[in-house]
């Protein structure tokens, strides 16, 4: 119960923060960036720590779509990704990895100094570049899928075809 308890306290911190800044609703940030979890965190900070938790997912994309940009010491895995996406597909990897990029140098300005209006403007805006740029990501996802069992086929020179 106490579970519940801390979920349904964060649902109406948030609902007093949501409704004096204009933020997405509580439910569609939880979707994509798992937001509940913050019923375990004790802050006087909400806002800060959403973010937080969006920069994580983010980094995590950022780190995934260089490994897929600039192959270098990466799982064996990666080397098939690459050969299975094209041009078009490496041109809007680039264009998100770009956007990504920009988030992370803003998530560290925000670290260094902080302002409940910043943090609230970047939950704002990055929610909805993550909105276009989740399209794009599982666009991407979906061709590497659709040729993954044509690329990972042994050509007998190397492991991947």
């Amino acid at each position: 119960m106490a579970d519940e308890n801390n979920l349904e306290n964060l649902k109406e911190d948030y609902k007093k923060i949501q409704k004096g800044y204009d933020l997405p609703e509580f439910e569609k940030l939880n979707e994509d960036f798992q937001i509940e979890k913050l019923a375990e965190i004790e802050t006087d900070f909400l806002v800060r720590e959403i973010r937080k938790f969006m920069a994580d997912k983010f980094m995590n994309y950022l780190r995934f779509i260089e490994s897929i940009l600039n192959p270098v010491n990466v799982p064996m895995f990666i080397f098939s990704i690459v050969k299975s996406i094209g041009a078009d597909e490496k041109k809007k990897l680039t264009s998100v990895y770009k956007k990504l990029a920009k988030c992370e140098v803003e998530l560290i300005r925000l670290d260094l100094e902080f302002s409940e209006d910043n943090e609230v403007k970047f939950v704002k805006e990055t929610y909805e570049l993550w909105q276009e740029m989740k399209k794009d990501i599982l666009g991407i996802i979906n061709v590497i899928k659709k040729n993954w069992d044509n690329k990972l086929q042994s050509n007998g020179k190397n492991y991947f075809g």
